[in-house]
């Protein structure tokens, strides 16, 4: 019986998905890998296939398949990761020690990799608006006790924002377990559009999220990685 659950929701990796799951093999002894695919028409499967313990294929939604991943996990603590995202050497010692402190859930700090100085600042802005407003993101790699995520609903199975939705609902059972601790997540989106342009486009799509805009909308905009002049 695994003690934890890695689930992975993948669209289209199979250029970065061997790298990331090579990354978690030691992990496989305590850990149940899970791949979430949302139908990649390209070799995703078959490089992931040999390296997991299960591969379902799903609907498209990063939401819908992460809550498919659940159905499917074994263990009773869920760690959700992203294909471009790794975990430090210690992140099981440090997710099994908030949650023997109490913690019903939890996120790391974060590094964004990249080029550009600025992805340094990103990231100690995105930990400290996490730390003030016990919201994670996905890129922070949630972790959370499959009772907890079951209390809460699950995620809610929206375009974009399932993480903070998520943490909203999780807030109301208990804090989120902030762990300095750093994963290392991929700059590439930040620098293919621009480091500045697009943390203006971060803060515009939650401002509107914060104001009722419905998120099929807002996911459209993220993909189109538009800047608007006004926010509501």
């Amino acid at each position: 019986m695994h003690k934890y659950s890695i689930i992975i929701p993948t669209l289209n990796e199979a250029s970065g998905i061997r790298q990331c799951l090579l990354a978690l093999q030691e992990l496989r002894s305590e850990c149940q890998l899970i791949i979430a695919d949302a139908g990649s028409p390209d070799e995703t499967r078959e490089v992931s296939l040999p390296l997991i313990d299960v591969f379902i294929t799903t609907p498209k939604g990063r939401a819908v398949q992460m809550n498919a991943g659940a159905q499917k996990a074994s263990a009773d603590v869920f760690i959700f990761l992203h294909a471009d995202t790794f975990l430090p050497e210690n992140a099981l010692c440090c997710i099994q020690s908030a949650l023997d402190s109490g913690a019903q859930w939890g996120r790391f700090d974060m590094q964004l990799v990249g080029e550009s100085f600025m992805l340094k600042v990103v990231a100690v802005m995105m930990n400290w608006r996490s730390r003030l407003t016990g919201i994670a993101t996905g890129d922070q790699v949630i972790f959370v006790r499959r009772t907890a995520f079951l209390e809460a609903g699950c995620f809610p199975e929206v375009a974009l924002m399932e993480d903070i939705a998520i943490s909203k609902c999780l807030k109301k059972i208990s804090k989120c377990y902030c762990l300095t601790t750093k994963v290392k997540s991929s700059g590439r989106r930040w620098e293919d559009f621009g480091v500045w342009r697009t943390i203006v486009m971060m803060w515009s799509l939650r401002l509107r999220y914060f104001f009722g805009a419905e998120p099929d909308t807002l996911a459209q905009l993220y993909r189109q990685g538009k800047i608007f002049n006004k926010i509501l």
